[in-house]
């Protein structure tokens, strides 16, 4: 039987629900029309967690490009590691997003260049809808680290057998929680805490709440539009209203 590609109901969790946001405090801008914006400081996350295993997890193994035919991202959660999820009868196989203990976890811990190959935004869009609030690993492909920053979602980076040692503990703690400071550079689990790198422009955006450039350039509207207006290349009638 060949798989379908529509997107129908499949199992596990998936809530289609955006993040609900770990930031002690809120960012407030203003925007032109005096309206304000909120953007969450992220400069702690806290959460069980969930292991995924394996160097270099393409985009596509994330999230299978027969599953980006859509107008928004909602719903990609439930189709997050699909192809590594279910074998080509829609059976259930062996992988952490399908195991019942790691149903309510936010923070994956995975190891080496995760996030490479195409630079889609569908990967972190697709993890943050399954619940994902941060991610530990050895390394990030450079693009999936800023796609997941544009999501207020950090990725914090630590050497290969600190990172085992901690995927192995999530394994036989799987309701336990794990607390990113993301201002500080630790992690913290059971009675261990380690140091971990997080990139200097990401730390400063989350730590500061702005790290949302989509609000920040709407709160800027006015702004954007009569840098615009100035430029001799760009003519008026493809300049947008501020509203």
């Amino acid at each position: 039987m060949t798989r379908e590609t529509d997107q129908r109901e499949v199992s596990g969790r998936a809530s289609g629900e955006e993040r609900p946001g770990s930031a002690a405090e809120v960012r407030e801008v203003r925007t032109d029309g005096g309206d304000e914006i909120e953007i969450p400081e992220v400069d702690y996350v806290s959460g069980s967690g969930i292991p995924v295993r394996g160097n270099d997890i393409d985009t596509d193994q994330i999230i299978p490009a027969r599953f980006m035919k859509v107008v928004t991202f909602d719903g990609l959660g439930e189709f997050a590691f699909f192809d590594q999820r279910f074998d080509e009868n829609d059976d259930p196989k062996e992988h952490p997003f399908n195991e019942e203990q790691f149903q309510d976890s936010s923070v994956m811990v995975v190891n080496s260049n995760f996030g490479c190959g195409s630079s889609r935004e569908h990967a972190p869009q697709a993890l943050m809808r399954w619940g994902i609030d941060a991610i530990v690993g050895e390394s990030f492909a450079e693009i999936f680290a800023g796609n997941c920053l544009a999501l207020g979602i950090p990725t914090v980076t630590a050497d290969s057998e600190t990172v085992e040692e901690l995927q192995d503990w999530v394994d036989e703690h799987p309701d336990e929680e794990i607390e990113i400071d993301v201002e500080s550079e630790t992690v913290t689990y059971g009675d261990t805490t380690i140091d971990v790198t997080v990139d200097d422009a990401q730390r400063k955006a989350l730590v500061e709440g702005v790290w949302d450039t989509t609000a920040l350039m709407k709160s800027n509207a006015g702004e954007v539009r009569k840098t615009a207006q100035d430029l001799p290349y760009v003519e008026n009638s493809a300049i947008p209203e501020a509203e």
